[in-house]
C-alpha cells in the first residue's frame, strides 16, 4: 500500500513559477513509476508528466513540454514538479500516481495509488 500527499498548490501570476511536491508512504518508493495529472472544472483528467523508478527516463505532455520539469528523490520518497512560466490553462488540480508496471504512460485508468490533489491557479 502506497499513500501520497501533494502539496506546493497555490495562486501565482501567469508566467510565474509554483514546485509541487508529492510525499509517498511505503519503503517501496523506488520501485514505483510517478506521474503527475491534473483536472480543470469540467474536464477529464490528464496526464502531465511522469518518471521511471531511477529518474532517468521523464514524459511530458506536448502543453508543458520545456515548461515543467519533474524530478524525484528516492532517499526522501518525494516526486516534485516544477512548473514555470504558468499560464492561465494551466489552472486545475494537480494530483500525484503511482504504478508499479505500466505500457502506456499516459493511461490513467493503470495507476494503482492517487493522492488528493493540490489546487493550482494561475491568474492571467
Amino acid at each position: 500500500q502506497v499513500q501520497l500527499q501533494e502539496s506546493g498548490g497555490g495562486l501565482v501570476q501567469a508566467g510565474g513559477s509554483l514546485r509541487l511536491s508529492c510525499a509517498a508512504s511505503g519503503r517501496t518508493f523506488s520501485s514505483y513509476v510517478m506521474a503527475w495529472f491534473r483536472q480543470a472544472p469540467g474536464k477529464e483528467r490528464e496526464f502531465v508528466s511522469a518518471i521511471n523508478w531511477s529518474g532517468d527516463s521523464t514524459w511530458y505532455a506536448d502543453s508543458v513540454k520545456g515548461r515543467f520539469t519533474i524530478s524525484r528523490d528516492n532517499a526522501k520518497n518525494t516526486v516534485y514538479l516544477q512548473m514555470n512560466s504558468l499560464k492561465p490553462e494551466d489552472t486545475a488540480v494537480y494530483y500525484c500516481a503511482a504504478v508499479r508496471r505500466i505500457v502506456v504512460i499516459t493511461d490513467r485508468g493503470r495507476y494503482e495509488y492517487w493522492g488528493q490533489g493540490t489546487q493550482v491557479t494561475v491568474s492571467s
